[in-house]
């Protein structure tokens, strides 16, 4: 079933316990730090039924239409038809809503490939896999936006992989269990787009120490449920006096929040990991979940940089300095870069995966060597356009009220207009920028953009992961194997 816009904002009115500081919001369409991006997010779930994008943002199985991002691929066109559905998605957002409904959702579609990955359910008296499977289905079946929280507080983490030992922390964990299922108490993090999501996905991208059992819970909890709150930073919507001067930051802060758990029951049937540490993260690398939702992640920032070549261009134009040949020399190489990306993300389709059960995944290597491309440039590619910008954002007026004023307005037209851009044009690209690149919302995006896949050392331990170190060693000692000692001792002579 496809939701409607309106559907899904009618679920986000659901007693939530949202906090901005020691403030309660009652409704999260209503309140000015999320109802713009409240919007953002129904005008998703609205493309899937507009008739212009329903094939391309929706499959048909059994009668019933689905999500696009709940298809279990079995074929490269399958993969193909994914990324498309993605990349139309993080279009509509220009790549500025990270974690979009599609994003949580391959999570749990690529762990459904290979669900008995999952193991036995031990005193839930069912298989984990029949938990996960039905979870899928429940998804996919009511269109749910699901948020996650995966990461530890600092200090909880497996001192064998992070290097720290373990200091006091209260990290989540398991507190009782019972023949109903289990009780968990403590803090997750960050569970970006939750305040917009129907439920939250608990578990560890990282690793768990194998004697802290109690930890390495992987559950979905819906998001009212009783004892649960959503700690959000500090939001940017707020201070925003109009769209016209900061339009980034008015539509998409999708927030992000720490969650706390205060004797939150699960029922088993919504577990699909229990006391196995090691298992609470393998889930994710021995199934292709880690793979498609970090395809999504790819996809979406490939969206974003469209967006930031469409700009620099516009910003070089409007300065009459496209003909310079330094500025032609870096637009070209943020062309080329933006064509590598592409060119990752195609291959991680045609080079697929056969999971041999009859279904395909994308190319995990080819995946993780698009994640490290995208967390090591974002940052090159902005100052690279900040550069392009110079001086231009701060010869703007202070926001656009003046442009209520004849007098003001005629002054501004005739004064900052250039022989290819209006004063107005000029203006309103000035302030793009700026959202984009020096804003708070610029700058949590940079924070984001070299965060959101881990520390970089998490995202190259990926690459190191898959690589196929034994080939490649193959190949050197196939080199050294063609040609044998010397028969006598080299010459020494002239």
């Amino acid at each position: 079933m496809l939701r409607t816009g309106d559907e899904h904002l009618r679920g986000l009115r659901d007693g939530r316990a949202v906090y901005i500081g020691s403030e309660r919001v009652a409704d999260v369409t209503a309140h000015p730090a999320f109802r713009e991006a409240a919007r953002s997010v129904a005008r998703l779930y609205d493309l899937k039924r507009d008739p212009a994008y329903r094939e391309a943002l929706s499959y048909e199985e059994e009668g019933e239409r689905y999500a696009m991002h709940f298809l279990l691929p079995r074929s490269r066109d399958d993969l193909l038809r994914r990324m498309r559905a993605h990349k139309l998605i993080a279009a509509a957002s220009y790549g500025l809503l990270g974690r979009s409904p599609d994003h949580v959702a391959s999570f749990v579609a690529g762990m459904a490939l290979q669900p008995e990955q999952l193991g036995a359910g031990g005193a839930c008296g069912r298989r984990f896999a029949d938990n996960l499977r039905a979870y899928y289905e429940h998804a996919r079946r009511n269109d749910l936006y699901i948020a996650y929280a995966v990461i530890p507080p600092p200090g909880a983490r497996d001192p064998n992989f992070s290097g720290r030992l373990y200091e006091r922390s209260p990290t989540l964990r398991v507190t009782e269990e019972d023949n109903a299922g289990v009780t968990i108490c403590g803090m997750k993090l960050l569970a970006t787009a939750s305040v917009f999501a129907d439920e939250v996905w608990i578990g560890n991208v990282q690793p768990v120490a194998p004697d802290r059992k109690k930890e390495a819970i992987t559950c979905a909890v819906p998001i009212n449920a009783p004892g649960l709150s959503l700690w959000s930073r500090k939001p940017f919507a707020p201070s925003v006096q109009h769209e016209f001067d900061n339009p980034l930051s008015f539509r998409f802060d999708e927030s992000d929040c720490v969650v706390i758990f205060d004797k939150v029951k699960v029922p088993w049937e919504r577990v699909f990991c229990h006391d196995d540490a090691p298992l609470s993260r393998e889930i994710y690398i021995r199934t292709p979940s880690h793979s498609f939702g970090n395809h999504q992640a790819n996809v979406r920032f490939w969206a974003k940089l469209e967006l930031l070549l469409g700009l620099a261009s516009k910003i070089v134009r409007a300065g009459n300095l496209d003909r310079v040949p330094a500025v032609r020399e870096t637009l070209g190489r943020l062309a080329a870069m933006e064509a590598m990306l592409a060119g990752m993300i195609y291959g991680q389709c045609m080079d697929h995966e056969d999971l041999g059960n009859g279904y395909v995944a994308f190319n995990r290597r080819y995946m993780y060597g698009a994640l490290s491309w995208c967390t090591e440039n974002y940052a090159a590619i902005c100052e690279s356009i900040r550069e392009l910008m110079g001086a231009g954002v701060f010869l703007m007026p202070a926001d656009a009220s003046f442009l209520r004023d004849p007098g003001l307005r005629e002054t501004f037209d005739a004064y900052w207009a250039t022989t290819s851009a209006s004063a107005v044009e000029r203006l309103k690209l000035f302030r793009l920028a700026w959202d984009l690149l020096g804003s708070e919302f610029g700058a949590r995006h940079a924070q984001y953009e070299k965060f959101y896949a881990g520390p970089s050392f998490v995202v190259r331990d990926h690459s190191y992961r898959e690589c196929p170190w034994e080939r490649f060693h193959g190949i050197v000692d196939g080199l050294m194997r063609s040609y044998g000692e010397p028969a006598e001792p080299p010459s020494t002579s002239a």
